[in-house]
């Protein structure tokens, strides 16, 4: 008994001193991964942190030279004010055209016409001019089409030319992109505008 009493000591040692290299090598193996975690991102150059903070400290010396040159007076009181320069943008010629006759139509439902000139603006080349002179006969069924649809109650809005020129702007580019496979118009203006 004594015997078998040993034994089951041993191997319960045996098992335990297994469990806790188990639980040793797990324990080696994380550390050994986060170090070189940190090896490898770069957290133990010092040499390239202090770098930074001396590229910082000289980006701020010189903001401070820059600031004392401009106000004159060596930092002290308000610095004058710098110019700032327009940027170059790229601009894109623009094209106009007015549509010759001027629209005519009666206000839905009431006795009123309105009669209004209108012209366009396109960014894009002739081509868009051109669509328009070519489809004017269609163009101006479907603009009488959308001003015939105004109220009096539309025509009331403080923003009614807006509204009325941007659903012209989207009737006129609908028919060009249906006929040609390109609207083109970017602004529609009206340059009469007569209600009575």
């Amino acid at each position: 008994m004594a015997e078998e009493q040993a034994d089951n000591d041993e191997k319960g040692k045996s098992s335990l001193v297994k469990i806790i290299m188990i639980v040793v090598g797990i324990l080696l193996l994380v550390i050994l991964s986060v170090v070189g975690t940190l090896f490898a991102t770069g957290f133990f150059d010092k040499a390239e942190k202090e770098s930074v903070e001396e590229q910082i400290a000289e980006l701020e010396a010189e903001a401070e030279a820059e600031a004392e040159g401009v106000d004159g007076e060596g930092g002290e009181g308000e610095p004058a004010p710098v110019p700032l320069e327009t940027p170059e943008l790229q601009k894109f010629k623009k094209s106009y055209k007015e549509i010759k006759k001027s629209f005519v139509s009666n206000i839905k439902n009431s006795r009123k016409v309105m009669q209004v000139q209108i012209g366009i603006m396109t960014h894009y080349d002739e081509k868009v001019i051109t669509n328009v002179e070519t489809h004017e006969m269609a163009l101006r069924h479907r603009i009488l089409a959308a001003m015939s649809q105004v109220t009096e109650e539309d025509a009331s809005d403080p923003d009614f030319r807006k509204n009325l020129a941007q659903i012209i702007k989207i009737e006129m580019n609908s028919l060009l992109e249906e006929y040609e496979d390109f609207g083109g118009i970017e602004e529609v203006f009206f340059t009469d505008f007569v209600m009575q």
